[in-house]
Parts: C-alpha cells; sequence; structure tokens
C-alpha cells in the first residue's frame, strides 16, 4: 500500500509539472517594437513676367494660354512717318524675367509666332535678339539672337537664354530684354496692316 501512494504522488507531481509547462509556455511572447518615418513634400513656385516699359518696373503676366492678354509691344517708327514704308525698320523692346516666388532658375526659349489678320504677314520680317537689361533696343543692339522670322508667320532657328531665379526669397530675378526688329519688304502693301503674337516659353532648371 505504501508503495501504491508514492507511485500515485510521482505521478501527481508529474502531472503538475506538466500542467506548470504549459503555463510557461503561454505567457512567454516574442518583444517587439516599431518605428515610422514620414516626409512632407512641398512644390516650389515658378511664374516668368513680362515688362515693354523697363527692366524695373511695369511687370505682369502675359500668359494668353492661361487667359491673359499678350503684352503690346511699343516700336518705334521712323521719326519723319506716321507708318512704315518699304525698307523701314521698326524696334520694341520686351523685358522678361522670373517674379519674385519663383524657386527655381529657368531656360528661356522661342516657341513660335502666330500671324494675325492684316495684308502684310508675308511682307514683314524681324529678329529677336537678346541684349543686356540696360542696352537701348535699336539698330546698334548687339547680342544673342534668339529667333527670326522670313514672315510674320514664320519662325527659324531657336536660341535658349538663361533666366536666374532671385538672389534671395521674395526678390525677383535678373531681368532679360529682348529687342524686336521689324523690317518692311519691298512688296509692303500700302494701307494694309498685319500683327504677330510671339510665343516664349519658360523652362525650369535644377537648383
Amino acid at each position: 500500500m505504501v508503495q501504491k501512494d508514492t507511485t500515485r504522488k510521482v505521478r501527481a507531481v508529474l502531472a503538475g509539472g506538466l500542467v506548470l509547462g504549459v503555463g510557461i509556455g503561454v505567457t512567454l511572447a516574442a518583444w517587439n517594437d516599431s518605428e515610422f518615418a514620414s516626409g512632407t513634400f512641398t512644390a516650389g513656385s515658378f511664374n516668368l513676367e513680362g515688362s515693354t516699359t523697363s527692366a524695373t518696373t511695369a511687370y505682369a503676366s502675359h500668359n494668353v494660354d492661361n487667359g491673359d492678354t499678350a503684352a503690346s509691344l511699343v516700336f518705334q517708327l521712323p521719326a519723319v512717318a506716321s507708318s512704315m514704308a518699304p525698307g523701314d525698320v521698326v524696334y520694341a523692346p520686351f523685358w522678361v524675367r522670373l517674379d519674385s516666388t519663383t524657386t527655381n532658375s529657368a531656360t528661356l526659349l522661342p516657341a513660335g509666332v502666330t500671324a494675325g489678320a492684316g495684308g502684310n504677314t508675308a511682307n514683314l520680317a524681324y529678329t529677336v535678339t537678346a541684349i543686356a537689361p540696360g542696352a537701348t533696343c535699336g539698330a546698334a543692339a548687339t547680342g544673342t539672337l534668339v529667333a527670326s522670322g522670313a514672315t510674320l508667320a514664320a519662325q527659324t532657328g531657336a536660341t535658349s537664354v538663361p533666366l536666374t531665379k532671385g538672389s534671395a526669397a521674395g526678390t525677383a530675378g535678373t531681368p532679360v530684354q529682348l529687342c524686336f526688329a521689324v523690317t518692311a519688304g519691298s512688296g509692303l502693301t500700302q494701307g494694309a496692316a498685319a500683327t504677330a503674337t510671339w510665343k516664349f516659353t519658360a523652362t525650369s532648371t535644377a537648383n
């Protein structure tokens, strides 16, 4: 009888051990922790503006594609004439720059010319030259030829010029002066007119 009781006790202890072992397996768990990272991405600003007045004043946006009105260039006629005659050359300046909100420099490229109504489109040729902002747009002006056309409906050649953003936040970029020269051909029709709209596109560059 004593031996049987001992056996029962051993079995009881083993059973208790087994129960205890199961309890340990349930309460143990792998430790874990996490890290999170986030980023905020803010786009810069980019805007080209132009002035027919000077390198420093009267800038405005003239993006016809966005509903603006094209800048009206002021061509200087010969001193003794009120209208053009064959052989006459007239000049008009136009300044462009990146505005004070722009965060990237850019390149400026002629993007074509559109001729409007009038009978002298084919009798007027033009050149557009990038000259120093403070230079006089006239016969003596020199610089980089960026576009030209044998008529007001054509464009040959397209040379880009750099546009530099403002040197500090909130300041406008360095202006570039475009000098337009329009020459009347020998076939100029008396009393007829012609219009043209030139398009220039600025493309941002990496900082």
